[in-house]
């Protein structure tokens, strides 16, 4: 499921409108937004890809570090999970403190 970062309703994966307010979610889901704001701070050098627990095996194999500019976009096409992509982004620092 993704979640639109406007309204915050739920909407599968396979859409590309939000169901509830109808904002593109290829650019208003949170996790295109977090991939955003993580691509826009300089020290963040890559994210790391993390299944959930209850995660597909596909999303499983996606597991790992990716630099910045080449990570994939969520949720993955190739989820099979019936609740939709449970994968989330964590960002790898390239400093802690300024």
């Amino acid at each position: 499921m993704q979640t639109c970062s406007l309204c915050h309703a739920l909407s599968p994966d396979h859409v590309t409108h939000c169901k509830s307010c109808q904002a593109d979610l290829t650019e208003y889901s949170t996790t295109v937004r977090t991939l955003k704001r993580f691509r826009e701070n300089p020290r963040i050098q890559a994210v790391t890809i993390v299944p959930s627990h209850n995660s597909c095996s596909y999303c499983y194999e996606q597991l790992g570090t990716y630099p910045i500019d080449q990570a994939p976009t969520l949720p993955h096409k190739g989820c099979s999970n019936t609740n939709g992509c449970r994968c989330f982004y964590i960002p790898a620092l390239d400093t802690i403190y300024p």
